[in-house]
């Protein structure tokens, strides 16, 4: 099975507006940024995205916002973060029928301790739910959200019962043995490393790119580790710093102090804004960055 070349799409952050609605045109202007300066897609509704805080009709009227403001569907991936079986292919069928490039596809999160036995029929209930347009699916690892992981053995028998829906995994888990190993197993599917710790080096193992919440930021500085394997000493030591504060008002705080927009900061309960005196701490190490080169 062959796969052109992933490359680097941003785990979009999602604006609301005064009244914490989705704000489309901030949404819309930030992506066709992001696309600018080196993403080759744009992810929305992923966990950088709070898109399990996002409604049906919401996800209905920002993908649509997304398409009629002519960002190409080719450049989108969908997240798709949901435990009932119907909920997730209802998510996942509404970004294949509009052509999107793929689906983000994570595990049910509510039950834990779960065997793979389950896993593998909850996923295979909804590529069968999905119907005959499935395709282009990322399953997506991220225990320290979800608290289940994906296995490389689950991950295999995914592959070859579903090999036309299969594209690739999103490798979350910061667990370096377990990354090595699924791109060892796995070299067949589009691994994407999801920490950009490891970035580099994942692909110089054969990982085909990343989706990434530091492409809200500085997209450039990842496009070498995605497509070199170069590594980047400077971009990891901030990422280090910002994993300190709680990730998504951290990742929205940078895109407020990149843009000098202000209502960039707002998050979606439960979240809250990062406090003002952590965002100038980590706008002056994101600073910093700037000013030292990738190796």
């Amino acid at each position: 099975m062959t796969h052109q070349r992933f490359g680097l799409s941003a785990a979009l952050t999602t604006p609301f507006d005064g009244q914490g609605q989705v704000d489309v045109t901030r949404a819309v202007a930030h992506a066709r940024w992001c696309l600018a300066n080196g993403c080759g897609s744009v992810t929305l509704f992923g966990t950088t995205g709070e898109g399990a805080s996002i409604a049906s009709a919401e996800r209905d009227i920002l993908l649509s916002g997304f398409l009629a403001d002519g960002v190409e569907a080719r450049q989108i991936v969908v997240g798709v973060m949901a435990n009932a079986i119907a909920d997730a292919a209802a998510q996942a069928r509404q970004a294949l029928d509009a052509g999107c490039r793929g689906v983000l596809l994570a595990p049910p999160s509510y039950f834990k301790g779960l065997r793979d036995d389950g896993l593998f029929a909850w996923f295979a209930t909804v590529f069968e739910a999905i119907g005959p347009k499935a395709r282009g699916v990322y399953l997506y690892n991220i225990p320290s959200v979800t608290a289940v992981e994906l296995s490389v053995d689950l991950i295999g028998r995914l592959k070859q019962a579903f090999p036309s829906v299969v594209a690739g995994v999103k490798d979350s888990s910061g667990n370096w043995p377990f990354t090595q190993s699924l791109l060892e197993t796995h070299g067949d599917l589009a691994i994407l490393i999801g920490d950009e710790r490891g970035l580099a080096a994942g692909v110089r193992l054969g990982g085909q790119g990343a989706i990434s919440g530091m492409a809200n930021i500085c997209p450039e500085r990842l496009l070498p580790m995605v497509h070199e394997g170069r590594d980047d000493a400077g971009l990891v030591a901030f990422v280090d710093e910002l994993v300190h504060y709680p990730v998504i008002p951290a990742v929205k705080a940078m895109v407020a102090y990149r843009t000098g927009d202000a209502a960039w900061s707002a998050t979606r309960a439960p979240l809250v804004t990062l406090p003002e005196n952590d965002a100038k701490k980590l706008a002056g190490l994101f600073d910093r960055i700037g000013q030292t080169k990738v190796a």
